[in-house]
């Protein structure tokens, strides 16, 4: 397992890698000139030269590539044009938020799919079975969004339960944190719950018809035990897959959720990079983004051995 873990963060710095230089590329590509951005139309020659000067705009592109590196593993990610701030100080205020939102949303996910795939599964072809997947159906056609505006519009504005949006921070008062909580999570969780549910069921179908699974029942024991006893804890082990991949998906979609809802989080934030062309700005969300894919990907294969501890990564037996 620990030679797995190292071969894992080797391949992880490799792909780190290609991340920080398909996303220096990317932004440095777009079309408009920062200095010019920033100075106005009616910026004169004179100025955007010195503003190029300052940050260091005039150089050549490999030299900004490597002082930007650099820069990252120090900690540094260079200063929001936007907002004359350092970046690492701004996404480390907005980063716990989107987390927060993100892992609300997926357990909000995981607590919903998993009952619904394993009740599928157990009554195959019956109506809960039917009933199921066209719960699915319907969480895998509406977008996010407008999954959204439908909570927004019954919860909030309908039944008064819950505010439309904005958001208060737990050090101020928990109980509004969860209220400003509820919907964004629950809307992305209905997202997210007809790809979990899914695998669950496919799972749970599989292991169904496994021999040891028959021989537990020949044995006498109840169907309960053994659905949650045996069935269940081999079935979950592709479902962890499904589930890590699906924390990422409500990170990144957080971009969107976060708009509706006015949650200042990490998402808001690159779309304003993006609108102001804030390329240092914009730099350092993309890579944040991309390490919790990463993140999230190690923690789902370091998981399997936990549920099923047959499995061995890197070992000779």
């Amino acid at each position: 397992m620990y030679n797995y873990l190292l071969r894992r963060l080797g391949f992880l710095a490799v792909t780190l890698f290609f991340v920080t230089l398909i996303t220096f590329a990317v932004t440095n590509v777009l079309p408009g000139d920062v200095a010019l951005l920033i100075l106005g139309p009616n910026a004169t020659e004179e100025s955007i030269q010195a503003l190029q000067s300052q940050l260091g705009l005039n150089r050549p592109l490999y030299v900004q590539y490597a002082d930007w590196v650099v820069g990252v593993l120090q900690g540094s990610m260079g200063t929001s044009l936007r907002f004359e701030e350092p970046v690492a100080t701004l996404i480390a205020e907005k980063l716990p938020r989107s987390l927060m939102l993100a892992t609300a949303s997926t357990v909000v996910a995981v607590a919903l799919a998993i009952p619904l795939g394993v009740i599928a599964a157990v009554r195959q072809n019956e109506l809960p079975d039917v009933g199921a997947s066209l719960f699915g159906f319907v969480g895998i056609s509406i977008p996010i969004f407008l999954w959204g505006l439908v909570f927004i519009l019954v919860f909030a504005v309908w039944m008064d339960l819950f505010p439309t949006g904005g958001y208060v921070a737990p050090s101020e008062d928990p109980v509004a944190t969860l209220k400003h909580l509820v919907l964004p999570a629950t809307s992305m969780g209905f997202a997210l719950t007809a790809y979990i549910m899914r695998m669950t069921r496919s799972s749970m179908l599989e292991v169904l018809s496994e021999e040891y699974v028959k021989l537990a029942r020949a044995k006498g024991m109840t169907r309960r035990v053994v659905v949650l006893k045996h069935a269940l804890r081999n079935a979950v082990i592709p479902v962890i897959t499904v589930v890590a991949f699906q924390f990422s998906y409500a990170f990144g979609g957080v971009v969107v959720l976060e708009e509706v809802f006015f949650w200042p989080g990490i998402g808001r934030l690159t779309l304003t990079a993006i609108q102001s062309r804030d390329i240092p700005l914009l730099q350092g969300c993309i890579i944040v983004v991309a390490l919790i894919y990463m993140a999230s990907n190690l923690a789902a294969d370091v998981l399997y051995a936990y549920f099923d501890p047959r499995i061995r990564y890197g070992g000779d037996d």
